[in-house]
Order: C-alpha cells, then sequence, then structure tokens
C-alpha cells in the first residue's frame, strides 16, 4: 500500500510512522521539515494548507490510504479535498475523543455516544470535521474513516490532568521537591491514558480496511485508573515517598484560571471508559500492552537522561501556588465562619 501521512512527526503520528516503516510499508510523510524526519519514511517538505504548492508538487500520484494528523477546521478539510479529491482510496481522519458528549450521561462510551461538547471550542472544532466528512461520505462518497484518540502520550509527555503543556516535567519537579501537586476534583473519576506505541497498532490495522469506510472508532487503553491512582503511580516512579496532593474543585480552577475550562470540563474531569469492542471486531488482533505505569517510567527516564529536558514552567508555577494559597485561605475562612456560627 501506498501511504500518506499529513504531519507524522508528532506525539501520536510518530509512533504510526515508526510502526508503518517497521511493518515496511510504503510511506511518505508531508509536513514542513521543521522536525527530524522519520528514517525509513519518505519526508515530501511542504505547506499542506497551500493548495496549488501541494497539487503540483504531489502531482497525479494515487494513495491508498492517507491520514490526516493535523486538520482541526473544516476549512482545513475543504483544501485537502482540493487536493485529495479523486487521489485516495482512504482518507482517515484523526479527530478527538474528546467530542463526546459532555457532560457525560453514560460513563461507559462507544462510537455511538453523541458528540456534544459545549466547553472545548477544540472539540466542537473537530465535530463540525466530522459533520463535513460524513456529508462528503454521503453526497460524493468521499472514502473517510474517523478515529478519535484519546489522551495519547509518549516518553515526551507526563499525561496528568493538571499540569503544563509547554513543559511537563513541571509536575515531576514540584513532586520531587515535597511541592503541593493540584488534582482536580477528589481524584476519583476514571480515565484511560494510552501510549502512542499501542494507538499505532490499532490505527495500522485500519489501513485498507474497506469495511471501515463510513465509520468512527476511538483506539485507547483498556486500563482504566482514577486521577489519584494515576498521580500516586507518577510519583512512586519519580521516586517521591509521599505525594504531596491538594484536591481543588474543578469549578474552582476554572474560575480562577478560565483556559482550564475545555481540558477539565471538556475532557478530563468526567468519569469516561471508552469501550474498544469497534476496534477490536475490524482490528482483531489490536490489544492495548503498556500499563500506564510502565510508560510514565520510560517518560521519566527520558527526562532524567538528559538535564537540559527537565525545563520548568515558572509562569505555571506561580499560578498553581497562587491558587493553591487562595483555595486554602477560602477554606479557612469557611471553617472559622461555620465554627463561629454554631
Amino acid at each position: 500500500m501506498k501511504i500518506l501521512f499529513i504531519g507524522g512527526t508528532g506525539i501520536i503520528s510518530t509512533a504510526c510512522a515508526e510502526l508503518a516503516v517497521k511493518r515496511a510499508m510504503d510511506i511518505s510523510l508531508l509536513n514542513r521539515g521543521q522536525r527530524k524526519n522519520i528514517p525509513g519514511a519518505k519526508q515530501i517538505i511542504a505547506d499542506i494548507s497551500d493548495v496549488a504548492g501541494n497539487r503540483k508538487i504531489l502531482g497525479e500520484t494515487h494513495w491508498d490510504v492517507v491520514v490526516d494528523f493535523i486538520s482541526f477546521t473544516p476549512d482545513d478539510l475543504k483544501k485537502r479535498l482540493e487536493i485529495f479529491r479523486g487521489k485516495v482510496g482512504q482518507y482517515i481522519f484523526i479527530s478527538s475523543a474528546s467530542a463526546y458528549q459532555k457532560p457525560v450521561i453514560d460513563y461507559l462510551v462507544t462510537e455511538s455516544t453523541p458528540l456534544v461538547n459545549p466547553f472545548w471550542p477544540y472539540s466542537r472544532d473537530k465535530i463540525a470535521c466530522e459533520e463535513f466528512l460524513n456529508k462528503e461520505l454521503r453526497d460524493n462518497a468521499f472514502p473517510v474513516t474517523i478515529v478519535r484518540p484519546s489522551f495519547t502520550y509518549d516518553e515526551t509527555v507526563i499525561p496528568l490532568s493538571f499540569n503544563s503543556w509547554t513543559h511537563p516535567y513541571t509536575v515531576i519537579d514540584r513532586m520531587r521537591k515535597g511541592l503541593p501537586v493540584i488534582i482536580p476534583g477528589d481524584g476519583t473519576s476514571l480515565w484511560q491514558l494510552t501510549h502512542n506505541a499501542d494507538f499505532a497498532t490499532g490505527l495500522l490495522g485500519l489501513f485498507g480496511h474497506q469495511a471501515s469506510i463510513g465509520h468512527a472508532f476511538h483506539i485507547t487503553t483498556d486500563e482504566v485508573l482514577n486521577w489519584n491512582q494515576i498521580f500516586e503511580a507518577t510519583a512512586e516512579v519519580a521516586g517521591v515517598d509521599s505525594l504531596n496532593a491538594v484536591h481543588i474543585a474543578s469549578d474552582f480552577i476554572v474560575a480562577c484560571m478560565p483556559d482550564t475550562l475545555g481540558g477539565l470540563h471538556g475532557d478530563k474531569t468526567c468519569s469516561v471508559v471508552l469501550d474498544n469492542t469497534k476496534i477490536k471486531r475490524f482490528v482483531p488482533d489490536y490489544v492495548a500492552t503498556r500499563r500506564y505505569r510502565d510508560g510514565i517510567k520510560r517518560s521519566i527516564a527520558w527526562y532524567d537522561a538528559d538535564r537540559a529536558r527537565r525545563t520548568v514552567d515558572e509562569t505555571a508555577n506561580a499560578n498553581y501556588d497562587k491558587l493553591i494559597a487562595w483555595y486554602r485561605k477560602g477554606l479557612e475562612e469557611a471553617k472559622r465562619g461555620f465554627a463561629s456560627s454554631v
């Protein structure tokens, strides 16, 4: 099969490209060349938003599978179709499991769970992308398959519900220094954290699978943990004897830090268990083999191997300290108020 990845060097796509190379697939990565290419994969350096330029570069090449990792709006997809319409056997769009219904009505999520997320523009844009592609499927027989990853990580990510995205080591630094670490809510919400290598096996199993055209799939681990367990496992692997955890209501966090609304109420504070029955039915050999404890061990080892990687987000740190101070002050004032009223 002739495979094209739009992107191909991100957290999710890197593992998928590496596995495709390992399986001796004919794979090309179309990107701007700003990151190191995957050994064994062909590289096409181009800006995917340049429709005319890409049509010239790609010519009349027909791709068995195109995987789009970097479209986020219907306008992005309109440009992609100008390039690939009539030139692709299967177009796999990487959407997001955050598109599933929030607030959660049923903790058990299947691919038929409604797509509604009023909290996060990112998720609403992904929903709009899916609607656009499904219309193209119905009206023009465009061969789309939709895949919805959940929180997927590699060795560069410390995948916690509350951490700096730009400097993920920040939370490990706080743990190791004995500083308080914020866990949203009471930490009992259920979650699945998927290693990118596991996701890759599910995704590649869909390549060229004609029965998957018109279907949507999520691909996650079956290991279900709550956030307390996830934070505690992370601290233990980091060599921390006692995690200094502070549980703060998500409503309080969002009120103080409005930019956390999407990631918390729109995603990670809800108890969600994604049922992988469908992907296993279409890809019978799919199984996630990496436990979180093993995955986070690799992540922390990656940071510990090079001091230059252990950068700390001081702005985030200051915000965490401020948030904890105000929370504790409010808690003490509430306790005194209740005691004086008795």
